[in-house]
This record gives structure tokens, sequence and C-alpha cells, in this order.
């Protein structure tokens, strides 16, 4: 099979890109022909105005031209577009069409249905522009970088794409990474005929151990959505005062008083999943709605149970009792009584089933396999 993948990177290296070098990695392990088209916004002419950067990202003419050009010196059979913002535009739909090749979307994130992608704003999730064709909101609170003129560039642009349902009549199939993401494109008009499930997974199976030491780990992002507040205020409720709290990642809300809570900082891959794979538990306190939750697969494979809040996607991951445990987002109290749980307990069987979990529904085999006949099934 030969596909061509196109993706415009983010500034800031995330889980969306290294998930789009994963499933690329996959198919060309085993013997498919993948050529990658990539865009960065790093290139951008800050000289441009913003009115001409705002265009193109609704319709970009040299996007539609360079994905012509290399399907037909490619011979691709299959266009899959990881993320096409804001330097591809969903020209690159129209391009593949035109040449009767078709096109698969990988939805990692809400940008079709709400401006800065994220379905949350000022502290709270917000769904005000889920279902709507010309997402005002978006403009009126300034979602997209905090800027009135860059919020009206992607609210136009959804406008422009909704308005010429380009979502439905050029693209032959979505992949959502979970449940809770495929019912939001269904709330945004997505055909639901067009929307298959298939989760991330890891590049490779990082082995585990079932030797726990007395510590919890939170891995991620120190910011609001995140919910790192809520962990260290649920943190300072214990009971306990010799577990620790290990916090790997960087931010703006790192910072607490306890002698129990030590914040690493950022860490290597390996580094993080030695710590991981170690711990008596991961925290997922996440108060945004999380597509997917790669981190609590990182966590299975690792043979580390997970306690999450029931936010996005994170819930179809989690079987309270048997791999994890589940809060209620924001819930101070409920998050501390989990963590209490888990301290005081042998959690060894969860552990066991965590890994297996892995095993069963997230090993680079089986993703390759779901990969594979979503391709067969639009080609």
């Amino acid at each position: 099979m030969k596909i061509l993948t196109a993706h415009n990177l983010y500034q800031v290296r995330g889980g969306e890109d290294e998930s789009r070098l994963v499933e690329e990695n996959l198919m060309s392990q085993n013997g498919h022909e993948v050529r990658s088209l990539e865009m960065n916004n790093n290139s951008i002419d800050l000289n441009s105005s913003k009115l001409s950067i705002a265009i193109n990202s609704i319709w970009s003419k040299s996007s539609y031209k360079e994905v012509k050009k290399l399907i037909r010196s490619h011979q691709s059979e299959i266009l899959h577009v990881q993320n096409f913002f804001p330097l591809l535009s969903p020209s690159i739909y129209y391009a593949a069409q035109s040449l009767k090749v078709p096109v698969v979307q990988s939805i990692r994130n809400y940008r079709l249905m709400c401006p800065n992608a994220l379905l949350f704003r000022d502290g709270h999730v917000c769904t005000e522009c889920v279902g709507k064709k010309i997402p005002l909101n978006g403009v009126i609170h300034n979602c997209y970088r905090g800027s009135k003129s860059a919020s009206a560039a992607v609210t136009a642009m959804l406008a422009v794409h909704n308005s010429i349902d380009s979502w439905n009549r050029k693209v032959n199939a979505f992949i959502a990474i979970s449940k809770f993401v495929k019912g939001k494109l269904i709330a945004q008009g997505i055909q639901e005929n067009k929307i298959r499930i298939k989760p991330n997974c890891l590049s490779t199976d990082p082995g585990c151990s079932y030797d726990k030491k007395d510590y919890i780990l939170y891995v991620g992002r120190l910011s609001q959505e995140k919910g790192i507040s809520t962990l260290v205020k649920a943190w300072d409720l214990l009971n306990s005062k010799t577990t620790k709290l290990l916090v790997i990642g960087e931010g703006d809300l790192a910072g607490s008083n306890s002698q129990t809570i030590e914040y690493m900082g950022k860490l290597s891959l390996s580094e993080t999943y030695r710590y991981m794979s170690q711990a008596k538990a991961l925290i997922v306190p996440s108060e945004w709605h999380e597509p997917f939750g790669r981190v609590v697969v990182e966590a299975f494979a690792n043979g580390t149970p997970v306690i999450g809040s029931k936010m996005g996607g994170i819930p179809e991951l989690i079987c309270p009792g048997r791999n994890g445990l589940l809060f209620e987002a924001g819930n101070v109290e409920q998050l501390a009584n989990q963590i209490e749980i888990i301290i005081s307990e042998d959690n060894g069987e969860m552990a066991r089933e965590a890994r297996q979990e892995f095993l069963l529904k997230y090993t680079p085999e089986k993703n390759y396999l779901q990969l594979k006949h979503i391709y067969e099934s639009v080609i």
C-alpha cells in the first residue's frame, strides 16, 4: 500500500506529533510505502499580513498543488491527514479527491468544532461552539492564542468549511481516538458512518515491573486544565506522611510547601518510564476533556494502575477496581480518598490487570491491524 501522510507540526512537540510518527513507522515496518508532507509553523513569514495568513488557513493554494504533485509522483493510494492547521488547510482534501484518492483524517483534538481545539477556556470546560456552523463565541472570547484577529481567522476557516460541508463531502473516514471524541464529531454534524474508533498506541512495549516503591506519580504539563492544582490540594489532605508524590513535567503551576511533593521537571521518556514502572499509581486529574489519555496507556504498559478523572476519553480506559480508580474532576476530597485507597491496600492484582489491558488493546501490533483495516475500507 502506498500512503501519503500530511501533518502540520506543532511548535511544541506533543502527543499528537508522537502518535503520528508511531503510525507512520508501523506502516513502514510492515512493508507499506509511506511518504510524508510536513509543514512547520516556524516557517510562517512574520512579515506577511494577518489577512494573508488567515486566507491561507482557509485554502492554501501551495498545499493543494503540492499534494497533487506528491500523489502523482508517489502514486499514492490514500491520503492520511494528521493535522492540517494552519498551513496545509482543508484544500488538501480537495487535491486528493480531484485525483480520486480517498482521504482519512485523524481526530486527536477538537479543532473541527472549537477555535482553540480544547473545549476549555477561562478555567472551565466550554462547548458553546459545538454544533455551530459559525463558532462566533470563539471570537468573542478570544479563544485562539488570546487574540481577536487570530480567533477570527480560525473561526472563518471553520465557518467556510462547515458551510460547504468539506468534512462530510471530502473526507472518507475520520479516525476518532475515543468514543467521547466520536460523540463530539457527531454533535458537530459529521456523519456517524464515516467515523472509526482507533486508540493511540505506543511505539514499543517498555516492559513492566511489579516491584513498586512508596510513591505516586504525575506526568504532564503543570497547567490549569491538567488538574495539577486539584492534585496538590488533595495531597495536602492525606494522612500518610511517608508516601511521596513525584511530579514530572513543566509549567506555570508548579510549587508547594509540602515535604512529600517532589517536582522533577521534564525528564526523558526512558527516565519517565523508569519512575512510572515503580510507582504505586499514576494520577491523571485532568479538568478538560482529554480526547484519549495516552499517559494512561503508558502507565498500563509499565504495569501501573491509574487514578483518573471522569473527563473525556479517560473513563473509557480505566475499569474502576480492576486497573485503576476514577473520581469526579475537581473534587479534592474524592481524589484524596482514592489516593488513600491506593496507598493503604495491596494493589498487586490491579497492577497485573493494568498490564493485561495494555497487552489486550494497545500494543503496536494490534494498532497496526486496526489502521490497516481502516485504510483498506476506504480504498
